[in-house]
């Protein structure tokens, strides 16, 4: 018997240290990749100073102004895919990249309702949030048996939480841009486009999917994406701009711009 039981004993003891190298993995694999966006970031993109791409530097501190977050850096790399996205790794300074493209394709104010956006997910830790996900995601996957199931719930539940940060941050986006109209991206034609037509088109998708079969399409059409329809954007920052809560922060916002200019 004593032999058997130090048998038992040692395959235990094996088991929970393959658990806890399991996780050390898992956390050295965020880790990993978060060193490995960082260095990428730096070592291929411009760095925006007040002696560098001033312009730009000056709607950052703006932005952050309004938003009362610390401002991050912003980095302007080249790339013909328009887009802007957020970095805040553990022990470093966060900071933005805006792609060369999205800057040719929108007008200055555009541009700054773009970092607006993108201080929305520092001011609320997004980025935190998203890397424990990641991680928790990633540990469910080494669970035997029913990983891969709990490891897929964890994903659709983490996009579900993804669209709706994206939403948060466009509330960010307004309250800098303080103009709920929405634009196609192309300076010389937001003069021409029709907000209310496009909410018209984003009601006309409601009512498409308010039926069975429309809403099983429209929960397949997005259950895997990772931003809200672009409809759906436009018709949440409509209706937020006419909240009472969004009146509220504006009327706050008055007497600090009042300051401000004397």
């Amino acid at each position: 018997m004593e032999p058997h039981s130090r048998r038992k004993k040692g395959e235990s003891d094996k088991e929970e240290e393959d658990e806890r190298s399991s996780d050390l993995g898992v956390f050295n694999i965020g880790s990993i990749a978060e060193q490995v966006m960082f260095l990428e970031n730096i070592g291929t993109s411009l760095l925006v100073s007040k002696n560098q791409l001033p312009e730009l530097h000056q709607l950052m501190l703006e932005a952050a102004e309004i938003l009362n977050v610390e401002p991050p850096d912003l980095y302007v790399r080249q790339s013909p895919t328009p887009n802007a996205y957020t970095l805040a790794i553990s022990g470093k300074r966060p900071f933005v990249v805006v792609h060369t493209s999205l800057i040719e394709l929108l007008s200055r104010k555009e541009l700054q309702a773009v970092m607006a956006h993108e201080l929305g997910h520092l001011k609320c830790d997004h980025g935190l949030w998203l890397t424990y996900a990641n991680i928790l995601s990633l540990g469910a996957y080494v669970i035997p048996g029913v990983g891969g199931f709990i490891a897929s719930s964890i994903e659709e539940q983490l996009t579900r939480w993804l669209r709706a940060a994206e939403l948060t941050c466009d509330r960010a986006a307004l309250l800098v841009a303080q103009d709920p109209k929405l634009s196609g991206g192309c300076p010389s034609l937001v003069d021409q486009l029709n907000v209310d037509a496009f909410l018209e088109q984003a009601r006309s998708y409601d009512k498409a999917s308010s039926s069975p079969m429309g809403w099983y399409i429209s929960n397949a059409q997005t259950r895997q994406l990772s931003h809200p329809l672009p409809v759906l954007r436009a018709r949440e920052i409509d209706e937020w701009s006419r909240s009472r809560e969004y009146n509220s922060l504006m009327k706050q916002a008055m007497p600090m711009n009042t300051l401000h200019k004397a």
